[in-house]
């Protein structure tokens, strides 16, 4: 008997803008902020299996990622056979090119596009809108990869509106080897405001995307939005990794228009004016001995390979 096997894609993402609301009663903070998916996937193969298993390979280290019931790939595949009642199982393979712990959404990219491989190898056809609910229980970054594109995240992030982007920009990324805890960071920056509540300015307890981003974005004009990006978790995160500062100012000196952590960080989003400007700057950072890879933007949501 023959194994079928399905592949997706999914892209991972960085945070044009984040902007972060106060540290509410329950431990979490609303935000707001503006996805792009970027045109580095991760890849993910389901192959027809009694069981769920799943493996990592790739470029990027892997060996300290766990594959037990716990990893999102198999709880996003078993969200799908419980909401289609389906009885069998599925071994995934994924080839990460993600930064893991990177600020970028990689592990959400694994689980849109595990929803989207085995929804197809099974023949489940849930459908889009009842993938993007399951979407939703994993994480708040899970829904954006499914969907890609650009768009405006509130709520934890998972609350989607598209964003029109005209035309292509270009973005430069600096990856680490070593990964920041998102938690930690969220916990710095409360640290940070609360050390420095008279200096900083007023939290708003609803945090809101300027308009003028928006316009740029939807002009395709990437001096516009190098104007406007915004991180509000940046401070914390250099904080915690000074040398996100010197990689930020060796890129600005070097051609790009402006710079920003991507999220929790440590990955480094460089935007440039062109793909020519694009591969300049990455160049650059790599003989500097900096891990700089270019991308475009906005790439397409999870999808069938």
């Amino acid at each position: 008997m023959v194994t079928r096997s399905v592949t997706a894609t999914a892209p991972g993402k960085i945070n044009v803008c984040l902007r972060v609301g106060p540290l509410r009663d329950d431990g979490y903070h609303d935000v707001a902020t503006i996805y792009q998916a970027v045109s580095l996937l991760e890849e993910v193969t389901a192959t027809e299996s009694a069981d769920f298993t799943a493996s990592f390979s790739g470029p990027i280290d892997t060996s300290h990622l766990t594959v037990d019931e716990s990893n999102l790939v198999i709880r996003a595949a078993r969200a799908v056979a419980a909401a289609s009642g389906y009885t069998g199982g599925a071994d995934i393979q994924v080839v990460k090119r993600v930064p893991i712990a990177g600020g970028m959404g990689g592990g959400s990219a694994d689980a849109a596009a595990t929803l989207v491989a085995v929804d197809a190898l099974w023949g489940t056809n849930l459908g889009m809108p009842t993938l993007a609910e399951i979407a939703a229980t994993l994480g708040a970054d899970v829904p954006f990869a499914l969907h890609g594109g650009t768009a405006l995240g509130v709520g934890r992030g998972d609350v989607l509106s598209p964003v029109l982007a005209k035309s292509t920009f270009h973005w430069v990324l600096v990856l680490n080897e070593v990964g920041l805890s998102t938690p930690d960071v969220f916990r710095q920056l409360d640290r940070h405001r609360a050390e420095h509540s008279i200096e900083i300015e007023t939290v708003a307890i609803e945090p809101a995307i300027d308009p003028n981003l928006l316009q740029a974005l939807r002009s395709g004009d990437a001096k516009a939005l190098a104007e406007y990006l915004r991180n509000d978790l940046q401070a914390a995160a250099l904080q915690l990794m000074p040398n996100l500062g010197e990689t930020l100012e060796f890129g600005e000196t070097h051609g790009a228009l402006a710079g920003i952590v991507s999220g929790s960080g440590p990955t480094v989003a460089l935007l440039v004016a062109d793909e020519d400007s694009a591969v300049s700057l990455a160049a650059s950072l790599t003989a500097d001995g900096r891990n700089a890879i270019s991308v475009s933007a906005p790439a397409l949501g999870a999808r069938l390979d």
